[in-house]
């Protein structure tokens, strides 16, 4: 999911009270994630009331949020004019600056906000504390020794303690974030996000039955809080991740939680984004393309709906829309490409040139669709992750080359979770690539595939069917030793098993396998062990051709 950016505010006494009422309700459609509610209410109070400084700046705070840098700053700009509260838009201009890596010009900022606070003020280090977690990417320790001057002046504040839970959450330090959230919702017990970040804490320690029971007391104390449901959905998004008999239902029940929080907060074009993007994380692609369609009548010119569309359309098997419409997202430079853009992008290239049956590719197709996955996965190395299915596919269709190719990008990285299950098929794609009638067997490729084996042994030494194809790989490298080798270990780690695992037909014909190939590698160098191998087959199997007809040659 998209981190959310949260924020929040403390009223200050020198505000008139209705002005006070008004930004109070802003700031609550705001913590609801009712943006476009929460920037009608805004506007409004600054063109009543366009020196309130306050106003300008939670409405800039809004425009960042949903990544339109261009209005924040307009109503940034605009507030430090404002005689009230104008120096909170030096946080917000400091928070571009951190966006766009200028840290001192963001610094500096800061300095112009916090310069004339009062000594009991804590507001500007919350925002500034915020503004250091907002950014693309976070400086969580940099937030917490702001957030830590504020404590010092009001240490049981609720907003202190809700900001210091976010820093020590995104710091990964769960005890510190529970303890904030708790003593936040104990000075505060209208402050729902607090208890709602309790549960946010179990579904990340993978406690989903805790999570789920969390944020169920949140929905009785106010079943109209859009954000709980937001963090249901992703709950049952991941726990189906880590349940698979499970994952079907859980990602239903993901959706409808998803669809309820909604409803609950706006349909605006970010709002919908932000929908279209869980969409992806469950492969909803048929919603995902209704939805695409619904933000192109909203704004027919926003480039990132181009994303959504290309890949809707890919999954939903429009290739030639989904090479138009990423084409035209990546091409531009100005946009925010992710690696799954080039993913997709790269897999269209594929299905573009692979044909009707799905039995041959175009070489060119294919070398220009690998291009753009590698280029996905310089950005995103376990992208990876996301090819095994798309191999798997190839080598079903037995389209071994190609899928060797896909597979051999993710034997490169370790922390994949599709690590084994990739080596395993490169190695299987290659060997089985290189038996097909009238193929020479490429000696390199082979040596590949015999280190892809040795890797799955590393990582699995249970797999004991590596063996097997490391010996047969061997063989095609005309490696008799190591075949011999392979062979062996193979019979040694089965027979182990015992007298259970040996009588499985299955087992016997790899044991007549390993004891015929190893008999003939001993044929013309040592006729007794060819011999008493070749017997072990016959042991196996009376009627053995080969073994038979070799025995006799032998005597």
């Amino acid at each position: 999911m998209n981190k959310f950016k949260i924020f929040s505010i403390v009223l200050l006494t020198s505000v008139s009270v209705s002005n006070a009422q008004d930004l109070n309700q802003a700031v609550k459609a705001i913590d609801a994630e009712q943006y476009e509610s929460a920037k009608s209410m805004l506007k409004s109070i600054i063109q009543t009331k366009p020196e309130d400084g306050k106003a300008t700046f939670l409405l800039g705070n809004i425009y960042l949020t949903q990544n339109i840098k261009d209005s924040a700053n307009i109503y940034f700009q605009k507030g430090l004019l404002a005689s009230d509260n104008g120096n909170f838009n030096y946080i917000g201009l400091g928070q571009v600056n951190l966006e766009s890596g200028t840290i001192a010009e963001a610094q500096a900022n800061f300095d112009l906000a916090t310069n004339k606070m009062r000594r009991r003020d804590i507001e500007e280090y919350i925002y500034i504390g915020r503004a250091y977690m907002n950014v693309e990417k976070p400086d969580y320790k940099k937030a917490l020794l702001v957030l830590n001057k504020a404590k010092l002046i009001n240490p049981m504040d609720a907003q202190v303690q809700l900001a210091l839970g976010d820093a020590y959450y995104g710091d990964n330090n769960q005890n510190e974030a529970y303890a904030a959230y708790r003593n936040a919702f104990q000075a505060d017990n209208t402050l729902i996000r607090a208890k709602m970040q309790l549960g946010v804490l179990l579904k990340g320690a993978k406690s989903y039955d805790e999570a789920l029971k969390a944020f169920n007391e949140v929905i009785a104390l106010n079943p109209g809080y859009g954000p709980v449901y937001r963090e249901l959905a992703e709950t049952y998004y991941k726990w189906g991740r880590n349940k698979p008999s499970k994952s079907e239902e859980y990602m239903k029940t993901a959706m409808g939680y998803y669809e309820k929080y909604m409803s609950l907060t706006d349909y605006s074009l970010n709002s919908r984004m932000r929908h279209a993007d869980f969409l992806i994380l469950i492969k909803n692609y048929p919603a995902l393309e209704v939805e695409a369609n619904e933000m192109a009548k909203l704004d027919k010119v926003n480039p990132r709906i181009y994303r959504y569309l290309g890949y809707s359309a890919y999954e939903n098997g429009n290739v030639d829309l989904a090479l138009k419409s990423l084409e035209s997202f990546t091409s531009n430079s100005s946009n925010k490409i992710i690696a799954k853009d080039y993913l997709y992008l790269g897999l269209a290239k594929i299905k573009k040139g692979t044909s009707a049956d799905g039995l041959t590719i175009d070489p060119a197709a294919f070398s220009l669709g690998m291009t753009d996955i590698k280029k996905s996965i310089e950005m995103e190395p376990l992208a990876v992750e996301d090819l095994n299915e798309i191999g798997v596919k190839l080598f079903t269709q037995k389209l071994y080359k190609e899928a060797s190719a896909i597979f051999e990008l993710g034997t490169t990285n370790t922390e994949s979770k599709n690590y084994l299950d990739d080596n395993v098929y490169f190695g299987l794609s290659i060997y089985y690539g290189n038996i097909q009638k009238d193929v020479v067997p490429n000696l390199v490729d082979l040596q590949k595939a015999d280190t892809a084996f040795g890797n799955v042994l590393a990582a699995s030494p249970s797999y004991f069917d590596a063996y097997i194809y490391r010996a047969r790989i061997n063989r095609l490298l005309n490696n008799d030793e190591m075949m011999v080798k392979y062979y062996v270990e193979y019979v040694a780690k089965v027979t182990e098993k015992g007298p259970e695992e040996l009588a499985k037909p299955a087992i016997i014909t790899k044991f007549i396998e390993c004891y015929n190939n190893i008999a003939a590698s001993y044929a013309n160098t040592d006729k007794v062990k060819a011999v008493e191998y070749f017997n072990k087959t016959l042991a196996l199997d009376p009627t053995n051709d080969y073994a038979t007809k070799s025995l006799k040659v032998l005597k």
